[in-house]
């Protein structure tokens, strides 16, 4: 996939609707109403920010990495680490 002009090219309008449509339900079921609430707020203030937690949600989430819903401190950590800069790995328990 390339970006141009801020688009993904060779994905079309519908496939990328299809796309929005999954990863808003994916975020639905892996996020508590607190998360959520959160992840809305830092779309508002810092949409790429916002865009590059979701991504990294639904990745963890199609690679089983998740186990029941991600709570506000949860996600807060994530955040944290996202806005520094930091690799980091999640741990099965």
């Amino acid at each position: 996939m390339k970006m141009t002009n801020g688009s993904v090219s060779g994905i079309t309008p519908a496939e990328m609707q299809k796309f929005e449509e999954i990863k808003k339900m994916i975020l639905r079921n892996i996020l508590t109403k607190e998360a959520r609430e959160r992840l809305n707020r830092i779309k508002l203030v810092k949409p790429d920010l916002a865009l590059q937690l979701e991504l990294y949600l639904v990745q963890l989430y199609q690679k089983g990495k998740l186990r029941g819903q991600m709570n506000d401190e949860q996600l807060k950590t994530i955040l944290e680490t996202l806005a520094s800069g930091k690799k980091f790995k999640i741990i099965k328990k």
